[in-house]
């Protein structure tokens, strides 16, 4: 008698662990997508960042702030103020020379120079050296704190003075002069321009300016 045949037992089937293979790659590409959304913000916020710094040096220049911090400490000016008379000045454009003869950042008169260089004891003071930064603001700064003191500390009045000299200033009203009582147009609009940047300084370079 011919024994039955017996049928072949089947492998049992790994089912579980297929299915959850089989989920791996939606949760691998959930993962990637939040990494690349990261980056994609991270680099967003850096290229925002850098468009931003480039537009406001660009609308409202600094340069050399070293040297204008340690100018505002000799001489007891506002960073900011030092800041606003460059930008009203040159703009941060080194090696200006305006047709009376006004140099450098500041723009510093040859004349003007010489006399501070005779009261303030710089006697190897050259005219080559107006085109140093150090220079440059070194004077410039000592104009504005020699104006603000023969003005009782009224910035619109040694503005004035820097602008268009003493004499002017005086005849105009001294320290006790307003901006919009110059009668001069030219030298209302630069008191007034200066006066607009030295709060734009104070409000966005305050930690470069020491404020």
């Amino acid at each position: 008698m011919t024994p039955p045949t017996q049928t072949a037992a089947r492998p049992a089937r790994a089912a579980r662990p297929a299915a959850r293979d089989r989920g791996r790659p939606g949760r691998r590409r959930l993962r990637w997508a939040i990494v690349a959304l990261i980056v994609a913000a991270g680099l967003t916020a850096l290229l925002w960042g850098a468009f931003h710094h480039a537009v406001k040096e660009i609308a409202l220049p600094l340069r050399h702030e070293d040297i204008i911090r340690q100018q505002a400490r000799d001489k007891n000016l506002d960073p900011a103020l030092i800041a606003a008379v460059i930008y009203a000045e040159s703009r941060f454009v080194s090696g200006r020379t305006s047709s009376a003869g006004a140099q450098g950042l500041m723009q510093i008169t040859p004349d003007t120079a010489q006399g501070i260089a005779k009261r303030s004891g710089g006697t190897a003071f050259v005219l080559d050296d107006l085109a140093t930064p150090q220079v440059n603001i070194s004077y410039g700064a000592y104009l504005l704190r020699e104006h603000l003191d023969r003005y009782d500390g009224d910035v619109a009045a040694a503005l004035a003075a820097y602008n268009a000299g003493p004499g002017k200033a005086d005849e105009w009203g001294g320290a006790a002069l307003r901006a919009e009582d110059i009668p001069y147009a030219e030298t209302r609009a630069y008191v007034q321009k200066v006066l607009d940047a030295q709060r734009q300084y104070r409000a966005q370079y305050a930690r470069e300016l020491g404020l």
